[in-house]
């Protein structure tokens, strides 16, 4: 009997595991069939797996609402999916959904409902999340304008090699901004946007090296230039990006 009931669990437990790896694969595989721009496979993959409750599966199917993939375009389904996600602590899910918040998309524009998703993104370790929350600090919205804060946000971002953010920071340090006034860091984290191509960098690079010769220009106005918006960045793990 006991014999019986220990081979019972061992065949109940086994199906449970193969289910989950079982879902885990298909997930995966629907987002492949994003990726590939197969809408329609990747729309009959990821529905039943985002009704049955699964993140990855939920976040995707709202990238497809939001961009109109396999779908026609849906802002407020976009947000109901990103929700569902974001609810179970999905990253990229939190820092969409923080986007549809800041747009105005399929919901009312909130600045601190955007930070508040753009903060449990960036709690997560997701370099766009953390460049975001930096933006939100420097401009105000959302959140006191705080200048040590953006600084610390687009460090964490620039040190995981998001272009955007380090240029961000050159301007910090350029302008004084939350750190002390540094033309030497400044070039640096300049320089580090521009060789990954991010043009505003190039162009901020080249102006502070031309007025020297590659010395460090002095009291430069890179106030033209303010904080740059949302950036999208050449390498992503999932689709989707702010405007």
């Amino acid at each position: 009997m006991k014999f019986l009931y220990r081979s019972s669990l061992v065949l109940l437990l086994t199906g449970v595991l193969g289910h989950f790896t079982a879902t885990a694969q298909t997930a995966d595989d629907g987002r492949r069939a994003y990726q590939k721009q197969d809408y329609q496979t990747a729309l009959r993959i990821l529905r039943p797996l985002a009704e049955q409750g699964v993140a990855p599966a939920q976040s995707d199917l709202a990238e497809m609402y939001r961009n109109g993939q396999g779908v026609p375009l849906n802002y407020p389904e976009a947000v109901n999916w990103f929700r569902k996600a974001a609810e179970q602590g999905h990253a990229m899910a939190q820092y969409n959904l923080g986007g549809m918040y800041a747009n105005g998309q399929g919901v009312p524009r909130n600045y601190a409902e955007a930070f508040n998703w753009f903060r449990k993104a960036a709690g997560q370790g997701l370099a766009q999340a953390q460049y975001n929350l930096g933006l939100r600090y420097a401009n105000g919205q959302g959140v006191p304008q705080n200048y040590p804060e953006a600084v610390a946000w687009y460090r964490k971002a620039a040190e995981r090699w998001f272009a955007q953010a380090q240029s961000n920071l050159g301007i910090m340090y350029s302008n004084g901004q939350g750190v002390p006034q540094n033309d030497a860091e400044a070039v640096e984290w300049y320089r580090n946007a521009a060789e990954q191509g991010f043009a505003q960098a190039h162009r901020l690079h080249a102006r502070t090296a031309d007025a020297v010769g590659e010395a460090l220009a002095r009291d430069l106005d890179f106030g033209e230039f303010g904080h740059a918006g949302n950036y999208r960045a050449p390498e992503r793990s999932h689709p989707g990006d702010l405007e």
